[in-house]
């Protein structure tokens, strides 16, 4: 998709339009189903329009010594540690585990926890296999 800002010649009043693409525009602007919405006029045109850039902030630095984040870290690590004891540990084999506890009924006794991809977690939830996913935080006390 693409936004275009427009400008009837005959008004001067400006409006923005969106197309499938470029070559969309130009073929509705050749068979003339553009026209403005105010005078019906079809003397529309595009007008020179910035691009539209987004900008990830990088930079965005959290206070390690926040009362809120030291909470949120608090809670994530109690969620692990209860992780630890009570699942088994599959590491990257984890899409693998999954299927076949679902597909072949493997019989397990605790659940599994593991890493996956994004693309292995859009695959389960395609095939309708519900799995949770948690954010990991690495010890680094010595």
């Amino acid at each position: 998709m693409i936004k275009y800002k427009l400008i009837c010649k005959a008004c001067k009043v400006s409006f923005d339009s969106w197309f499938s693409s470029s070559k969309e525009y130009e073929k509705l602007k050749k068979k003339k189903f553009l026209n403005c919405h105010i005078c019906n006029s079809l003397n529309v045109e595009k007008t020179l329009m910035s691009p539209s850039v987004f900008k990830s902030n990088t930079n965005i630095k959290i206070d390690a010594g926040d009362k809120k984040y030291k909470e949120i870290k608090k809670t994530i690590s109690e969620y692990q540690k209860f992780i630890r004891n009570n699942f088994d540990y599959v590491g990257e084999n984890f899409a693998y585990e999954v299927r076949s506890v679902n597909y072949k009924n493997k019989k397990i006794s605790k659940g599994i926890y593991g890493y996956a991809s994004k693309e292995d977690l859009k695959n389960l939830k395609e095939e309708g296999i519900e799995v949770k996913m948690i954010p990991w935080i690495k010890d680094r006390t010595n």
